[in-house]
């Protein structure tokens, strides 16, 4: 029995777009990943809170936070930024 080319087409689509979701999360994963190690790096040891709001970030919240943080000299500057960003 041969399957449709609707089918076919629908079942390419659905592929590449959990191909597309799944680059996304690995980018954002990746990017999460590094922000964490140079915060780390540049302030100290991160509070659980902090992590876990971080971790809830949007890709494009989280390039932004990367950009600031070669700004913080303290956590409380990464806090400010929080309240002020997130």
């Amino acid at each position: 029995m041969a399957l449709s080319q609707a089918y076919l087409e629908w079942e390419q689509k659905t592929e590449q777009r959990g191909l597309e979701k799944g680059l996304q999360q690995g980018a954002a994963q990746g990017e999460q990943s590094l922000i964490l190690r140079q915060l780390t790096r540049r302030i100290g040891e991160l509070s659980p809170a902090m992590l876990q709001q971080i971790q809830g970030l949007p890709l494009v919240q989280l390039e932004f936070l990367g950009e600031a943080l070669l700004d913080f000299t303290s956590a409380d500057d990464l806090a400010t930024w929080m309240q002020q960003n997130s």
